[in-house]
């Protein structure tokens, strides 16, 4: 995750679908897929995917160091 910043979870891939938890600063999620959502701008660019790192949670590429540009699991089903 980006240093320095907590991570609201979502239970859908975009800011309308409701908090679930807040991950804190400096916290690991695994990425078990991916899939597009709302575009979003944060300390790893402005992206659109969003990362399912539970079931029903969500958090935005945009604020996960994954070292990838792109894709780095498989799409969401």
């Amino acid at each position: 995750m980006a240093p320095g910043t907590t991570l609201n979870v979502r239970s859908g891939p975009g800011t309308q679908y409701r908090t679930v938890r807040v991950l804190p600063i400096g916290a690991t999620v695994p990425i078990f897929c991916q899939r597009p959502g709302e575009t979003v701008s944060g300390p790893y660019g402005t992206w659109n995917v969003r990362d399912n790192i539970g079931v029903g949670e969500y958090v935005s590429d945009a604020y996960v160091k994954t070292g990838s540009d792109g894709y780095v699991a498989p799409r969401c089903a």
